[in-house]
């Protein structure tokens, strides 16, 4: 390697070094102030607000709900790429690499404070973060030079003077990490929500759920369970590398809008509530045909239609807007809140508190509704409002205003691929069709005539259902194919549709090599 090249890939750690050291000066003080308003937070928020809906759903699909991780390791590589340009730009041609470095900076204050909600402090982390990087990168570019080399000569430190760098290098580097975690350890009320939630015992409640049928469960090795445990439970929201933790003492949901009066209620006064028990399924919009984006649970909370009653939504009102703490907004037509169905504010998850991941202390659950325009996480406000006057998060970017969920099912097993012997081979999966209920399955082989499945027994219209059927398979590769019937008579769909812009539909084939 010839020295000029030598100095370049010096210079490029200069850059990576002293970038390293600003982002985790930015994360650390976002932490302790404003965990959204961090660099990494609010820029792969802004990508994800400019991102266009077949993009986001191509992600999905290639990642599933790895898409956050894929994103933000992205911005790291591109954020890298243009910290190592600014070392060697600054180490040619000072001040150029600077002025780089304080561009991005600057580009990185801004998606901050054009957060929801954010105010002009929400700049900071990144301002401060832009100038020690700034700050840093000379005196590392220095010390590539020969003492007496102008700046902008090819020739590169040797000897103590490169050993020098590389100890002012590493330790930047060292410092910016240690930083970057230090901001998530120490985030603004994190330890104080984290020690609400373990000292929290979930209130009894006033109306428990009926009893789930031991014919609900079917004994097919594989099939996906009737409950969701919580761990498994789909994650799919706007929220990056922090999860909100809001503080239950400081929290509070408000009902505003259209309202003869607006109400407001602390987290106490909402455990204290007579709750409610419902087992209720949730799907994302963005499951493909036979995907995982769906789940069971069993669900604790205070019904919405109650708290509405205490605002007394005016008669023109048809929508509700609900807020979360990270500024994320859905439009829930409200008549799927006040027609009687299980809709909640919900405060417990299987038996414990919501896990922070999936809105503690509180979200909702709106049966039959997809979740975007639904199961808002961390909700802090319920505007009533009309659907022609307010446009929520992911209906500006595209996507329908009113989101039901579609007749779906699903076979789990066997799973694509798996070589069976000949013989009796069980066929299962489950599926649904919130707030309607699933009165039938039927599974096809190749081009064959329908079968009637075998029905797990009903929780209720807003779960799934677990099927099964009996296949004698015979040798060679054949396609097994599932489609369901809902309550009302309504046959699955074989049309096929993309998730966007309101819910996937098709039939879901596997194919099956028979030994």
């Amino acid at each position: 390697m010839t020295g000029r090249a030598r100095t370049a890939w010096l210079a490029a750690l200069a850059g990576v070094a002293a970038s390293s050291a600003g982002l985790g000066t930015a994360e650390l003080v976002a932490g302790i102030a404003a965990p959204t308003a961090g660099p990494l937070v609010a820029s792969g928020s802004f990508v994800i607000d400019i991102s266009p809906a077949w993009l986001r759903e191509f992600v999905i699909a290639l990642f599933g709900t790895g898409d956050k991780a894929v994103l933000l390791v992205s911005l790291g590589v591109l954020l890298a790429v243009v910290a190592a340009a600014g070392g060697v730009l600054e180490q040619r041609r000072p001040p150029l690499g600077r002025i780089l470095l304080l561009l991005t900076g600057l580009a990185a204050a801004a998606t901050a404070v054009s957060r929801a909600g954010a105010s002009p402090l929400a700049a900071i982390p990144s301002l401060l973060g832009t100038a020690v990087a700034v700050l840093l990168l000379p005196p590392l570019t220095r010390r590539l030079r020969p003492s007496g080399t102008p700046a902008g000569a090819g020739a590169a430190a040797s000897g103590p003077g490169r050993r020098d760098f590389l100890v002012f290098a590493l330790t930047a580097l060292g410092l910016g990490a240690a930083a970057a975690l230090g901001g998530r350890l120490v985030s603004a009320g994190a330890r104080t929500a984290t020690a609400a939630r373990s000292l929290f015992a979930l209130p009894k409640p006033a109306t428990p759920a009926p009893a789930i049928p031991a014919s609900a469960s079917l004994p097919v090795p594989g099939i996906t369970p009737l409950i969701t445990p919580n761990a498994d439970f789909y994650r799919v929201d706007t929220s990056l590398l922090f999860v909100p933790r809001p503080d239950p003492a400081d929290w509070s949901l408000r009902i505003t809008g259209m309202v003869d009066r607006e109400v407001a209620l602390g987290f106490d006064e909402l455990i204290a509530l007579p709750l409610e028990e419902s087992v209720t399924t949730l799907v994302c919009v963005s499951n493909p045909v036979g995907g995982d984006l769906a789940g069971t649970a069993r669900w604790l909370g205070y019904p919405i239609r109650a708290l509405l009653e205490r605002a007394g939504p005016h008669p023109d009102a048809d929508m509700v807007l609900s807020r979360s703490v990270d500024g994320f907004t859905a439009g829930t037509p409200i008549q799927a809140m006040t027609d009687g169905r299980n809709a909640i504010v919900a405060v417990g998850m299987n038996g414990e508190p919501l896990p922070f991941e999936h809105g503690y202390p509180a979200r909702l659950v709106v049966p039959g509704l997809y979740g975007y325009v639904s199961a808002t996480k961390w909700v802090t406000e319920l505007e009533v409002t009309r659907f022609d006057r307010e446009r929520a998060y992911w209906t500006q970017r595209g996507w329908s205003e009113r989101g039901p969920v579609k007749l779906s099912s699903r076979i789990d097993v066997p799973r694509a691929g798996q070589r069976p012997a000949a013989g009796t081979v069980m066929v299962g999966g489950v599926a649904w069709s919130p707030h309607a209920g699933i009165a039938g399955v039927e599974v096809r082989v190749d081009d064959g005539p329908w079968h009637e499945a075998q029905l797990g027994g009903a929780v209720s219209a807003d779960t799934w259902r677990q099927w099964a059927w009996s296949w004698p398979a015979t040798a060679g590769r054949h396609r097994l194919t599932v489609r369901a019937t809902d309550a009302a008579g309504t046959v699955q769909t074989p049309a096929v549709a993309d998730p966007v812009p309101d819910g996937a539909t098709g039939w879901h084939s596997i194919v099956v090599a028979v030994a």
